[in-house]
């Protein structure tokens, strides 16, 4: 694999100019693409194989006037205070409203609060639900204007008026901290390259491939039903690997330029040598992605699916427009003290890394006890992560859904936020009408359950459907409990009325949602940590290099979820970080995060210890290797997790709660993988294991491919570097 990165390399800087085209027309292709795409299909979450996801399609089935998943808004009033909401002058716009309401094209019906009982006990508040006959994002701006005109008729009046639901949903805010994240990134390279050609560069090869990547997305969008989720997580590993993996070839181009080779086979070089890590790096990225798949939730599948093809894009830009780009600024990109022949900072010491390796090599066992100590600390909360999807409680306070939630909440209950669905199927039983009226009796009798609406049969008279209220908030351990109790108490109650039901509802899909990923995410976390094991196998001919690995990513990923819990569900520290309401983790980000943390833990691994292996290949012991792969590869590493942090931190700034955990996520995940554990925890542990630490046993390296990743075979192919410096009057670095 070398020989053909280092030709790919050579060849990419020599064609630089069909090159630079070739990207500039895949560009143009993408481009045209996004414009001739449809509208982006909203973030739809189907679970096949759980019950309420199963009993969602027997309501849409039963019920075709009225989809279960239609949208709907909740107008909530709250009366001036001292006054009462039925008061004459309170009353009067509320039924304006509804009539208003009810004149929509796509309205399915209007609940009178005063018709339905929807009045508070106290009588200070009310609602009404308004249901339409499509999807949210079937909603016509004729109909959310209707809405909202009528909304604000009865605001003029004095009342409180507040909208939940989904139909007048707001979007959220963007956050200015993907800029910042940016800006900080260029900062970084700035300070790493010392250059302003090698820090613009690597922006610019990775906003290449960023907007390659997001234009391609939205020219799919429809095809394979991508929602704009899907482009806001793979524009965040997008950019984050794209400038890490121009880094990391950039970096290797510099230090074979100070080697003395030519431009051309520099550039072949940096590609053959650099070029080899960001392949496993990446393959090992987009696998994680892609395997995602096999969770069963299509949602997670396409998100998957569109971030590995980002990490797919920023490896080809890697390997084939940087060293085109390096064609054009062969010298520009290089220090100002190498193009004026002075030694690099750091001497013979080889800089701050290689001092710190020194530093873990005389102390390793004292080192590896803290950072484990504290990486483990930090993981115990994760012992008590709870998932599920947070909902209008978890927005900010400046969001009507958010306002209308509190009021329904202090007016009716915590639990009327929740309400379950019940989904009677009394075809079967002798008396369909009895059956449902049976287990309704049996349903409001159960404790925790504060009332159950009349039920509403079909046509046919044999489905039913109704709606019990929990006491407790629908994100609450309780309300789980709650569940888990009326389906145990199902086999009695079907045996006395001979119909089944099952409990539905947004309330209980989310819980069945964390059910199934909580059960699914130990064999996720067993399948790529195998998959690790046996790739790092393969690339370091080691037994215990992969081990250690391993074991040092499962550290890190559990201090990152002991992280998450700790703000988010435990709300430590919430308000530093935009969060204005603890609760549970949402359910498909352990998962996720597991997957796209372990492909960047590789990533550092990689790029780290391949120099290292380098190093001891060519004949150094083990602990001059572990300083030589700092010397070498220490400050780039670090500048590339300084990097990932930034631009993930950046997406917390906007208002979408997934974003924010996202980001969040993946920031601390980079923080105790790429800083504690590949940084400290790696070289303190090759450092004990010493020789033991590359052994192999003969038999399964005979059986085992060679990749390569120490670049043997270039040693006889590539020509020794000149004797001159690349700045000398008699240099060739002129003549590219």
């Amino acid at each position: 694999m070398a020989t053909f990165l280092y030709r790919l390399g050579r060849g990419a800087f020599r064609w630089r100019y069909l090159v630079a085209l070739l990207w500039l027309a895949a560009l143009a292709v993408a481009f045209l693409g996004s414009q001739n795409a449809g509208k982006a299909p909203s973030d739809s979450f189907t679970m096949p194989g759980i019950e309420s996801q199963k009993a969602f399609d027997h309501i849409n089935e039963k019920f075709p006037g009225a989809a279960a998943d239609g949208a709907d808004a909740r107008v909530v009033f709250i009366a001036p205070d001292g006054q009462k909401i039925t008061a004459p002058e309170n009353r009067a716009p509320i039924d304006a409203l509804v009539a208003q309401a009810a004149k929509g094209p796509q309205v399915a019906g209007v609940e009178s609060p005063f018709e339905e009982g929807a009045v508070s006990k106290d009588g200070s508040t009310a609602f009404a639900t308004v249901t339409y006959k499509v999807t949210t994002d079937d909603l016509t701006e004729a109909s959310k204007d209707l809405l909202r005109d009528a909304v604000k008729q009865a605001k003029g009046t004095g009342m409180t008026v507040e909208v939940g639901g989904s139909a007048l949903e707001t979007d959220p805010a963007q956050g200015v901290g993907e800029i910042l994240g940016i800006a900080v990134a260029a900062v970084v390279l700035l300070i790493t390259f010392g250059s302003l050609a090698a820090a613009g560069m690597s922006l610019v090869t990775a906003a290449i491939g960023v907007i390659v990547s997001l234009m391609s997305i939205t020219a799919l969008q429809n095809v394979f039903d991508l929602s704009p989720t899907t482009g806001e997580l793979a524009m965040m590993l997008g950019v984050a690997v794209a400038i890490d993996y121009s880094l990391f070839v950039i970096s290797r181009y510099r230090e074979e330029r100070t080697k003395g080779h030519e431009p051309r086979e520099a550039a072949g070089l940096a590609v053959g040598t650099a070029g080899t890590a960001v392949v496993f790096a990446g393959l090992t990225v987009v696998i994680a992605l892609a395997g995602l798949s096999v969770v069963g939730v299509p949602m997670l599948t396409r998100i998957g699916m569109g971030a590995a093809g980002a990490v797919a894009v920023g490896v080809l830009v890697a390997l084939t427009l940087v060293p085109a780009l390096l064609g054009f600024l062969p010298n520009s990109v290089l220090s100002r003290r190498t193009r004026k022949n002075r030694p690099a900072r750091g001497g013979a010491g080889g800089g701050v890394g290689a001092r710190w390796a020194r530093f873990v090599v005389r102390r390793p066992v004292p080192v590896l006890l803290v950072a484990v100590a504290a990486l483990g600390a930090i993981a115990v909360p994760s012992l008590s992560m709870r998932l599920g999807m947070p909902g209008d409680e978890a927005k900010p306070t400046s969001t009507s859904e958010r306002r209308a939630y509190d009021a329904l909440a202090e007016g009716f209950g915590p639990g009327f936020n929740g309400p379950l669905t019940v989904v009677v199927d009394a075809g079967r039983a002798d008396d369909p009408k009895a059956a449902v009226g049976t287990i309704a009796q049996r349903i409001a009798g159960t404790e925790g359950v504060v009332s159950v609406s009349p039920p509403q049969f079909d046509k046919a008279g044999t489905t039913a459907v109704l709606s019990a209220t929990p006491a407790t908030a629908p994100t609450s351990q309780e309300t789980k409990d709650l569940v888990r109790e009326i389906r145990d108490e199902r086999p009695a109650i079907e045996s006395a009325t001979g119909a089944s039901f099952d409990v539905t509802g947004t309330t209980a899909l989310n819980i069945d949602v964390g059910v199934k990923m909580q059960k699914a995410l130990l064999p996720y976390l067993a399948t790529i940590v195998g998959f690790a094991f046996l790739l790092l196998l393969l690339v370091f001919r080691s037994v215990l290099v992969p081990l250690k690995a391993t074991l040092g990513y499962l550290l890190s990923i559990g201090a990152a979820f002991g992280a998450l819990v700790t703000v988010f569900q435990n709300g430590h520290g919430a308000g530093v970080f935009g969060v204005d309401q603890a609760g549970p983790i949402m359910s498909i980000l352990p998962i996720f995060l597991v997957g796209i943390s372990f492909g960047l833990a590789m990533d550092y691994q990689l790029f780290l210890v391949t120099r290292m292996r380098e190093a001891h290949v060519h004949g150094e012991t083990p602990g001059q290797a572990v300083v030589t792969g700092f010397r070498y590869s220490g400050r780039v590493v670090l500048a590339a997790s300084l990097i990932m942090m930034s631009v993930f931190a950046g997406f917390m700034t906007g208002a979408g709660m997934m974003i924010k955990m996202v980001g969040f996520g993946l920031a601390v995940a980079v923080l105790f993988d790429a800083i504690v554990v590949r940084m400290v925890i790696v070289p303190a542990v090759l450092v004990l294991l010493g020789t033991w630490a590359w052994w192999l046993p003969r038999r399964l390296g005979r059986l085992l491919p060679r990749v390569d990743v120490e670049s043997e075979s270039l040693r006889d192919r590539v020509p020794p570097p000149l004797t001159v410096a690349p700045d000398h009057p008699g240099s060739r670095t002129a003549r590219v």
